[in-house]
Formats: C-alpha cells, structure tokens, sequence
C-alpha cells in the first residue's frame, strides 16, 4: 500500500495558474453576463478629520462627462446603523451629519467609464463646520469634545464593564525585590494587500442581488449584505473569485461595498467599484494601535513574579472588531510563555479621528507577545542577566495536558525550552554574544544587537467548526467544497492533500470549490489561524466518512457483506477481500447512484477548542550608530504549529509572518498630523519592506501535536509575525544595550535609532 501523502513538500497546485494566465480577480470580470453595462461607482470621501456637514453641492459634478447619478446618504434613505461592539455608536454608511476621518464616504459619483468618477468626485462642494480633531488617544480619552455624543465618552469598551480587574492600583508590586515599568507603543499599520478592495454588484432577473467581493468571508460578508438589503437568505449570492491578499483586513464588509446593493437597485443597473492605492491606505481598516503600560516585578535572581499591563487600544473612528481585540485577545495572551503567578491586565478601547482599527495579522496576540518580551528584556537588564536566561527560568515547563495560566487561559500542549534551546542552537548564540563583545571593545561603528523571543499564540479561539463536503463525479473525480476562503495559504494543494489521503485519489483528479454562497452556504472563512485546524479536518473527516459510506454501496454492488469488503486505497477501488481482481472503483460507485444523488459526503466538523502554536525566534541585527541605520543580518524561527501537513506550505507561512513581522519592527507605521490628515497616504510615504531589506530566513522544524483535533494541527498563519517582531525591536535595543538604552519605540527608523543614541551619548 502507498504511504501517505500527508507531511510530504507538495508544490501547490495554485501555482500554475497564477504564474501563467494570472488569478482572476473582482477587477476582472469583464465577461460576466449580469455585469454588461456597468456603471462604475467613485466615492466622494471626507477631507477632513473632523467636522458637521452643513451641506453638500453635487450641482457641479453632475455636469462633470459621464456623470448618471451622485448620491448622498438623504438620498438613498439611509437609517443610521448601530456599532456591533457598543450599539450606542451610530452611524450612517455614507456620512451625514457629521465626519469622523479623513477618506470617510460621504456620496457616491455613478459614471459610465472608470477614469471619469475621481475628476467629478473632486467637484463636489461639502461645506463644514470644523470641530477639534482628536488623533493622540490619551488626549481623546480625557477630551469633552464626543466622536459619538450619543456614547457620553471616547472610551467606547473598556474591559471593567465585562467583570474584568481594574489594575490600576500600586500595592501588587510591593514584595517584590525589583520593579521595572515601560510605555509601550504598538504602533497603526497598514495592511497593504496586493489587491485593493474591489466589488461588483447586480440584480438579476430573479430578483436576487448578486455580488462579487475580494474578501476572505463570502457567508460572513452574505450576512452583512442580507441585513444591508433586507433580503431573505435565497435573495443573495456572495462569490468570491481570487484575492490578492487579506491580512485580516478583508474579513468583513465595509460600507463601500455594503452600499452597492441599495445603489445598483436604485439606478437600475449594475455597479462596479475598486479603490485606489491611496484609498486603500486611508479607508482599508488599519492593524494594531495601541499603547501599553507595563509593570514587571520579581526577584534579584531573576524569577517574575509580578505583571501588570494597561492597554490602550485605538479603535479608530468606528467601533469594528479592533475596538475589542485587546480585551478578548491581548489581554488572555498577557502572560504568554511565562510561569507568572500574579498577572493584572486592564485594556480601554478610545475613539479617535483616524480610520477605524480591524483585526490584522495576528489580531490581538502579537501585541501580547511584543509586551511581555520587552517587560522580560528589561527586567533582565534591571538584574543583569542574559535575556535569554531569564526567559528560561520563567518558562512553563513542559506539558502535555492542558495548563491553565493565572489570567485564565488553558493551553493544549506545549514544549517552550525546547523550542528556545533549538533555536538558540541553530544561531549559535554563545559565539553570537563573542562576536558582540567583540565589537563593543573596538568601539565599531556597526555594532552588533542579538533579540530573543518566545511566544504562544491562540488560533481558532472563537471558532467552533467548520463544513466540508466531497462530491464524487461519474468519471470518478472529487469535487471539495469548502467554508474556507484561500487567499495565499495554499488551500486548494492543502485540502487535495487531505482528501486524497483518505479516498486514494490523484490530487490532479481533486477540484476544491470556495468562496461561492450558493455553491457552500455556510462557512466559517479564514482568519484566526483556523482553515487547517477546522476547514482541513472537516475535509478529513468527510473523506474518511466518504469512504465508509462508499463501502456500503460496494458492497451491495458485490453482493457481498459489508465487513468484507476492502478499500484499497492505492488503486482508489472497493473489493472483496481475497478477490482484487473484481472491484469497484469512484467511477463505478458514483455511477449507479446517479439516480439517487450521486455519491456525496457533507461534514460539519465541531471543534475541541482552540489550539496554541509556540516558538522562539533570535534576530540578529547591524546597527551603524552613526546614521541608526538597521540592518536584519539573520532571522532564525523555531515555530510550532503542531503536526505538519506540508512543509513547503509552513515554509511560507513562516516566511511571509517573520517578513510582516519584521516590517513593523523596522519601517512601517501609519501616521497623521494634528489636524488628522494622513501623511502616509501612499507607498511612496508608507515604507512597505521587500526583499532587498531581508535576509534568508532560517527555519527550523517542531511538532508538538495538540490532541484537539485529528490531525494534531495548529495554525500557522500567523506565528511567523508574532515572533518576528519582538525579536527584531529587541535586537536594535539589544545592539545600544552598551549606551545604556533601554527601549526604542518601533518602528525603529534611523531617526528614531539616531536620536536614542544622540540622547545616551
């Protein structure tokens, strides 16, 4: 019998197809039927941060060549919808009444061509009444100037009101021999897709809305747009051709693609929108913000025995999901790897002038990560001690039965040193510490800065499954349908794997069908890390209960007992056991069901619980101290993400995480001026890293398989950047250690890095 294919270097079937006729993305339907006649829709978009509209003119841009309709929020009706997270924020989808943001929508130009709505959307006069602008978030934390009146506050969550601790207190730390406090900044960041947002939308002769969206959860985003268009489940169908690139930002639906519906109806015709690169950079939700205050206390010896942190969480100028992902996702991380008794985390999420905050890359848990490795690294330069060394006395120990931390969190399984012993192995850490001291001595200009870090992270924490269904064809391929949505991941080679694995088809002969309402009308998407975790095992486990359903019909066709009958996976055939020659292949058995279905499978698999991917990453950085220049010379990642299905898949993974994570160490960071105008509005003044900035990453393998699931996976989308990160900001503040620096702030640009060093000199 053949071996299995699972844990093999498969090339992604993808590939191909991307590398020779391109993907086909929202932007290039151009043969749709249902889409012949398209207008093309141009947002008119705040310029300023903060402001009541006195007026809108379209009088103008109506005249404007091409122009068919401008609409307003008064014209199309719209009622105010409330925030998911604090239903007393409202808002309308297209401003009124006021804006909160630079690039908020405000109308919408409809015209025949795409080139001609930006010149018209430029002719339309609104007229404001200017307001304070709110950007610094402890500024709006205090300020009597509202976002949203109706909240009473720009504090829009705060975790107190969930039962949580309030930690604001002195007396934890007062037993302990030292007591190290810093401010944290996790800075704004763009996510950057390749892909800018896109959407098409039309009504066909049914009287259902069709709509074609880059995002990473076509239900997820049905749902959205069945409330947006009061419809029925059967009035909708979300289809989500290929995406180029999510990051968390593309999960759910923003109000320029919830709007087309309504506006496609009101015209009469369908509609097409895509944004602009500097659109994407303004009104694309934006990742991380916050500001962390920390205490660590513990012993001489080096023992932490104390924690405290209070977030600052940014939500932007909207309450979406960014509003709560300190509460629910940095906060039960807080402790991450460590063994720390006595931990307190209180999180406060605050309104301000800037585009709203979202999940991205990791959402929550890096930053997490980034806090509790900065707190260990100065603690251990409070004592003196290697950092690398008080992490492993801090560590949980090894275990493989679930382990509850002091904040609440229960892990799966977990095997912390090892992964640091490896890693520090694979860099060769002692020499790395000889050649530092080295340069120190010399007095070097390029001095040499070594950042460790340890994590854990949570993947498919507020999933709880996921469906699968395979559908077998008379000519005896496999049809996989999928509640995952893939994006770069690698889903179709990944879930080929799989069920291959189990029916001994050819993977050439295994098709994977995605992103389509009316084709898997339930899904739970990809985010948190989940696909292979939940959307693999559902594939898994319906393949395997494929088989056994199979068996049943071979059976009957052999007229034989069911117990007797083989599987023989290498020749993808049923037989009799003793009789080879006489067997009965998918083609066979999907053939005589025809007249009752076909030979079809369909799983909704329920999950065990989350699972926790861990690992430890050293950077190694140059820092020339008299430019502040950084260079990342070497990055070695030990990450775990339990039992691995295809490491060329992980490979990537992992690659793509450490350069992510990396970026925000070193370059990226989306800022604003006082009055909330961004100043990062495009590549040119965003600094998007690429290769030239990166060396080869050096990854090392770990498996530690969590029992809370068949495959003994975890996610891995994300650990790349959760590592990543801490390790390069400490390496720069690790090079400076000398000068007496303690901390720099990421990102670490050659003017913050200079100006650290022209303050310690």
């Amino acid at each position: 019998m053949a071996g299995s294919i699972l844990g093999n270097r498969v090339l992604r079937k993808e590939d191909p197809k991307f590398l020779t006729t391109g993907g086909v993305y929202v932007d290039d339907l151009t043969n749709e039927p249902l889409l012949v006649g398209a207008l093309y829709a141009t947002y008119v978009r705040s310029t300023v941060a903060h402001a009541n509209i006195l007026g809108i003119d379209v009088s103008e841009a109506l005249q404007s060549p091409g122009v068919v309709a401008i609409y307003t929020a008064q014209d199309l009706q719209l009622e105010p919808v409330a925030a998911t997270y604090n239903p007393t924020v409202k808002r309308t989808l297209l401003a009124s009444g006021k804006v909160r943001y630079v690039g908020e929508p405000v109308a919408v130009v409809l015209t025949e061509l795409s080139n001609q709505g930006e010149d018209a959307a430029e002719k339309v006069i609104i007229d404001y009444d200017m307001l304070e602008t709110l950007v610094d978030m402890e500024q709006a934390m205090t300020s009597t100037t509202l976002i949203y009146e109706e909240c009473g506050s720009n504090v829009v969550f705060d975790s107190t009101a969930l039962g949580m601790p309030d930690n604001t207190g002195d007396t934890m730390f007062a037993n302990c021999e030292v007591v190290v406090n810093g401010r944290f900044v996790n800075q704004r960041v763009a996510p950057c897709p390749l892909e800018v947002r896109g959407s098409a939308a039309a009504w066909d002769s049914n009287g259902r809305l069709v709509q074609w969206l880059s995002t990473q959860h076509a239900q997820g985003a049905r749902d959205v747009m069945q409330g947006s268009n009061k419809l029925s489940a059967e009035q909708i169908r979300v289809i989500t051709p290929d995406v180029g690139g999510g990051f968390g930002a593309k999960i759910g639906a923003y109000p320029e693609e919830i709007l087309l519906g309504l506006i496609t109806k009101t015209i009469g015709r369908p509609v097409r929108w895509r944004e602009t690169r500097s659109e994407s950079m303004t009104a694309l939700g934006h990742g991380r913000a916050q500001i962390q205050f920390v205490t660590i206390g513990g012993t001489k010896a080096g023992k932490v025995t104390h924690y405290q942190m209070h977030v600052l969480q940014d939500s932007g100028a909207w309450v979406d999901v960014g509003a709560i992902l300190a509460p629910f996702m940095t906060r039960p991380m807080a402790s991450g790897v460590y063994d720390i008794p006595n931990i307190e985390v209180r999180t406060t999420s605050i309104a301000t002038n800037t585009t709203p905050v979202v999940a991205y890359r990791g959402a929550g848990r890096p930053e997490a990560t980034a806090a509790i490795e900065r707190a260990m690294d100065m603690f251990a330069a409070e004592i003196g001690k290697d950092p690398a060394e008080v992490r492993r006395i801090n560590l949980i120990p090894k275990f493989l039965e679930p382990h509850a931390t002091s904040i609440g969190q229960i892990y799966d399984v977990g095997d912390y040193e090892e992964s640091l012993d490896r890693v520090l192995a694979a860099a060769d850490y002692a020499s790395l510490r000889k050649d530092q001291a080295a340069r120190r001595a010399r007095g070097d200009v390029k001095q040499l800065g070594i950042g460790v870090s340890v994590y854990v992270e949570i993947t498919a924490g507020s999933s709880s499954g996921e469906v699968a269904k395979i559908e077998i064809t008379p000519d005896g391929r496999a049809i996989v349908y999928t509640g995952t949505s893939p994006h770069g991941q690698g889903h179709v080679t990944s879930w080929s794997m799989l069920a291959s694995d189990q029916t001994g088809i050819s993977m050439d002969n295994i098709e994977v069908v995605w992103g389509d309402t009316d084709l898997v009308p339930q899904g739970g998407g990809t985010m948190g890390s989940r696909s292979l975790q939940l959307g693999g095992t559902a594939v898994f486990v319906a393949a395997g209960e494929l088989v056994e359903q199979a068996r049943k019909h071979a059976a009957r066709l052999l007229e034989a007992n069911e117990e007797d009958v083989v599987f023989d996976k290498a020749a993808a055939a049923f037989h009799v056991a003793g009789t080879p020659a006489v067997a009965k292949s998918w083609a066979d058995l999907s053939t005589a069901l025809v007249t009752d279905g076909g030979l079809v499978q369909e799983t909704n698999y329920a999950s065990q619980g989350p699972t926790f991917p861990f690992g430890a990453h050293v950077a190694v950085v140059e820092v020339d101290t008299e430019t502040g220049q950084v260079k990342l010379v070497r990055h070695i990642a030990c990450d775990d993400a339990g039992k691995v299905l295809n490491p060329l898949l992980l490979d990537g993974q992992i690659h793509g995480g450490i350069a992510q994570g990396a970026a925000q160490a070193l370059l990226e960071e989306v800022r604003y001026d006082s009055d909330g105008n961004p100043i990062t509005s495009n590549l040119a003044d965003y600094a998007f890293i690429s290769s030239a900035e990166l060396p080869s990453f050096e990854v090392i393998h770990m498996e530690t398989p969590t029992p809370r699931n068949p495959l003994g996976a975890k996610g891995i989308g994300e650990s790349g950047t959760i590592g990543s990160t801490p390790a390069v900001q400490s390496a720069v503040v690790d090079a400076l250690a000398h000068l007496g620096i303690r901390h720099i702030d990421m990102p670490a640009t050659p003017e913050r890095v200079w100006t650290a060093i022209s303050q310690h000199s």
